[in-house]
């Protein structure tokens, strides 16, 4: 697997310029779009957004110019332009977008928990001349809510021109000390079908059997009980994209199916073998 370590990385992706700050405008400015922002202006980024549901009350005291036509937000000179949507709704999206409102080539980049699925998109909607950044903060506003130090972040270079500006976004999270993981988009996919979506589909599978906190519960129980909740914060929206996206979580469902068949046999054969001994003991 082609993946980097904080430091090789980072020396890779901040070894062609200096960081600068960016003019950054985020395409979907729901809960995960927000959490990224408040570091980015931390930072001392200029942030603009635009988004389905008005944020205009929000934005303004983040200091955020929001943007209710996605045109005018397009001619907004913008260095960067992240794509915070949903999975579910990102072709939509990046389908309807006016592209030819924008003044200037400005990176694309989309934080997507599947990554095959938007790298395919973004080539095919965007022009030649417009560069692409695939990345995944893998975290969120619970897990990096004390700061993503050594929290990992993913990325690939797909279509990459520009360094400068590259390494300047990429430098936000290399700042915030996270581990910088460069990787192919398939990689990630066929990383995340085995953590991320099992992970999900357990916490699911729990939430499904009401499984509650007992008087009787031990660390292990408590542990099933926080991956339930924390998995349930979560939308059913992203839950299905993990699963409709990604190549390989079907065959992780199927893994997942055929474990919990042979965990049952075992203990079916083992049910049958006491049952035996105990017979024959009469």
């Amino acid at each position: 697997m082609a993946v980097s370590s904080s430091s090789s990385s980072s020396s890779s992706s901040s070894s062609s310029s200096p960081s600068r700050n960016l003019k950054i405008g985020i395409v979907g400015f729901g809960p995960f779009a927000q959490f990224l922002a408040k570091i980015m202006i931390k930072q001392g980024h200029t942030l603009r957004a635009t988004s389905r549901s008005d944020h205009s009350s929000l934005c303004q005291d983040l200091g955020i110019s929001f943007f209710r036509d996605t045109g005018t937000f397009l001619e907004a000179n913008n260095d960067v332009i992240l794509i915070c949507t949903s999975i579910l709704s990102l072709s939509k999206v990046l389908n309807t977008m006016p592209l030819h409102c924008l003044k200037r080539s400005p990176l694309f980049v989309d934080v997507l928990s599947v990554k095959e699925y938007p790298r395919d998109i973004l080539l095919k909607v965007l022009p030649e001349e417009l560069d692409v950044l695939c990345t995944h903060p893998m975290f969120g506003p619970e897990s990096g809510k004390n700061g993503w130090k050594d929290l990992a972040f993913m990325y690939e270079r797909v279509r990459i021109k520009d360094e400068a500006t590259c390494s300047s976004f990429l430098r936000i999270f290399e700042t915030e000390g996270c581990r910088m993981l460069e990787m192919s988009c398939e990689e990630h996919d066929m990383v995340a079908a085995r953590s991320q979506f099992l992970t999900h589909t357990i916490g699911r599978i729990l939430s499904e059997m009401e499984v509650k906190p007992t008087s009787m519960s031990t660390k292990g129980f408590e542990t099933l009980i926080h991956l339930k909740e924390s998995t349930m914060k979560d939308s059913s929206d992203l839950f299905s994209g993990l699963f409709v996206y990604n190549r390989f979580a079907k065959q992780e469902l199927k893994n997942l199916e055929l474990s919990l068949e042979k965990v049952k046999q075992m203990l079916q054969d083992k049910m049958t073998e006491e049952q035996n001994l105990n017979e024959s003991k009469f």
